[in-house]
């Protein structure tokens, strides 16, 4: 395999699957079970913060019981790799959940929020929330009850770190889409604009996404096993052990998907 300087990825919801974490769009998937317009919007919160409040809660719940599946570490160790001989990777992830910051990866940038975090919709104060969240709990910097919001980007939202995201796809080798359905805009349209630089693309999913005919090459199959497999073929087997010697930083960003 060719040398690699600057590796992009996009995670989706995907990998997270195997650690017990729902999808959106498959059969059986979140979506398919709730309407995302009564609880994933700016007006469904207005109109009854109790119940989304309670969805979001369960969710986090959730969260907090699961752990990195061999995926998540397998990418940690990769933008170790990269980083000990002088390159680098970028890793966006759709996913609100702390997954890739728990197998160990000095920086996220989470387009589409983060469950572990709340926000004022007061003061746009963001803490971190690690239980339930309720209508009466107030806001540690304004003070206000009944303003604390799941720090994600809901349906009708502008994900975080777009400009920031474009940045870095044009200065990428490869981009990487790793379970993700492709369903998802401006995520979904990623590949494209990859594509349109002459970047190389890869799709690695359980089964082809909807943008996979814009993909150079592709690996199907559980991502607990076509992820590090993919991950040995890039570093080699002699590569460096994963880095955990300073705690994993996480950029801040807000859509639900």
């Amino acid at each position: 395999m060719q040398r690699l300087d600057h590796v992009f990825i996009l995670t989706g919801a995907g990998i997270s699957a195997e650690s017990g974490l729902g999808t959106f769009r498959d059969v059986g998937g979140i979506w398919a079970a709730f309407d995302p317009m009564t609880l994933a919007t700016p007006e469904a919160f207005a109109r009854d913060p109790d119940t989304v409040q309670a969805f979001y809660d369960a969710r986090r719940r959730n969260l907090l019981a699961a752990e990195p599946n061999p995926a998540h570490h397998a990418l940690a160790r990769l933008e170790a790799g990269l980083a000990a001989r002088g390159g680098r990777l970028t890793l966006v992830t759709q996913n609100i959940d702390d997954l890739h910051e728990r197998a160990g990866h000095r920086e996220v940038l989470h387009m589409h929020g983060a469950l572990l975090e709340a926000r004022c919709v007061a003061c746009e104060a963001v803490t971190e929330v690690r239980s339930d969240l309720s209508t009466a709990d107030a806001c540690g910097a304004c003070g206000r009850t009944g303003v604390l919001r799941p720090n994600v980007v809901w349906f009708g939202e502008i994900p975080f770190h777009l400009d920031e995201i474009e940045e870095r796809l044009m200065a990428a080798d490869l981009f990487v889409a790793i379970g993700t359905s492709g369903a998802v805009y401006p995520a979904a349209g990623l590949v494209g604009a990859a594509r349109r630089a002459g970047i190389a693309t890869r799709e690695i999913n359980l089964e082809p996404s909807d943008t996979a005919h814009l993909f150079d090459a592709a690996d199907y199959g559980r991502a607990s096993e076509t992820v590090p497999r993919w991950v040995e073929d890039v570093l080699g087997p002699d590569a460096p052990s994963q880095e955990r010697s300073a705690p994993p930083h996480r950029t801040r960003s807000s859509t639900e998907t």
